[in-house]
């Protein structure tokens, strides 16, 4: 049975489909939804011609909002429960693979997940449901790390302030709550002020990256795309913060043959091959009428590029792509 804290998540209407479908039409062939979640963007692929879409997502709980759905498009889809950055151990030579970034609006709204401050849960945020939770991140990670972590990952200007809070904190007793990570938060800045985000915003992104490792996932990710993508293929990316979406530019720049290699082993005035030809100039945001309908939309960015017929290029390195590098934790 689908849990209903999901129900509402079921008729999830995609960011920026309308300006993705114009720009890659006519929609044909074997396509990759590479972030499922409520399956909007699958649906929108093969309504919009696609004739196969192959549905990845990390999170298994996903999958039970399809159930309604699912028999419209029988023989058109196949679910895989898995990260995206293993693209290549289900797929190859596809017309086109999508990725909506970041965590999604049913995973917020369930507070036994973890990843909201509004609501009371225990201090998960694990997308996949395996591996060490935020819980045992804050808990037992050093002061450094955690500070790093804040700064890099959520762009927290406050990090070192919360980072030792949280230190002081947990010698008295461990965090299990979400509410008790953002009550210490909330004790160490300033009151937000009105239109203003909660002061935990940062700090619970930060941490939700950390935990899921999302940005060192979208760098394989970006990579395993460009080597299953066939010649003409597109790649579609939605991002919602500033570090994804310049890690997505840099990619393209790289692959386009605008960003020099910053490597100390290539001369600095080499150009990296061709891999791929950009659709999108710059970044396309939401219209108004989108965001008034969705105001999810409101920080979306779209970026898209085609892939040429050269081979994939040799694969860069983390920091040449601008991607926080922070210590083992």
């Amino acid at each position: 049975m689908m849990d209903p804290d999901l129900i509402s998540q079921a008729d999830h209407i995609p960011v920026l489909m309308e300006p993705i479908v114009e720009n890659i039409s006519p929609v044909t062939g074997i396509w990759v939804d590479a972030t499922f979640g409520a399956g909007g963007y699958t649906k929108a692929l093969l309504d919009a011609g696609a004739e196969f879409v192959f549905a990845i997502d990390r999170d298994p709980n996903v999958f039970s909002l399809a159930e309604n759905w699912l028999g419209q498009y029988s023989g058109r889809i196949e679910l895989i429960n898995d990260v995206f950055s293993n693209l290549e151990k289900y797929v190859d030579d596809v017309n086109g693979i999508v990725f909506d970034l970041g965590v999604s609006s049913m995973q917020l709204d369930q507070a036994k997940r973890g990843f909201s401050f509004l609501k009371e849960g225990p201090l998960d945020m694990r997308m996949s449901q395996t591996g060490p939770t935020a819980a045992d991140l804050i808990n037992s990670a050093p002061e450094k790390i955690l500070s790093d972590i804040l700064y890099f990952f959520g762009e927290e200007r406050a990090s070192r302030k919360i980072a030792k809070a949280i230190t002081d904190r947990r010698k008295q007793g461990l965090f299990e709550t979400t509410t008790d990570l953002a009550k210490l938060v909330e004790s160490v800045l300033p009151r937000s002020k009105p239109g203003q985000s909660h002061p935990a915003t940062r700090s619970f992104q930060a941490l939700r990256i950390a935990v899921n490792k999302e940005y060192e996932e979208l760098f394989n990710g970006l990579f395993s795309a460009e080597k299953v993508l066939s010649s003409g293929g597109y790649l579609v990316v939605v991002t919602f913060q500033s570090i994804e979406d310049r890690i997505v530019k840099r990619f393209i720049q790289a692959r386009t043959g605008k960003l020099y290699s910053t490597s100390r082993y290539l001369p600095d005035s080499e150009v990296l091959p061709i891999q791929f030809t950009k659709i999108t100039r710059k970044a396309l945001k939401p219209a108004a009428s989108e965001i008034s309908k969705n105001p999810r939309a409101r920080s979306a960015k779209l970026r898209i590029a085609k892939r040429t017929n050269f081979n994939p290029g040799k694969k860069l390195a983390l920091d040449e792509l601008s991607v926080p590098i922070i210590g083992e934790y």
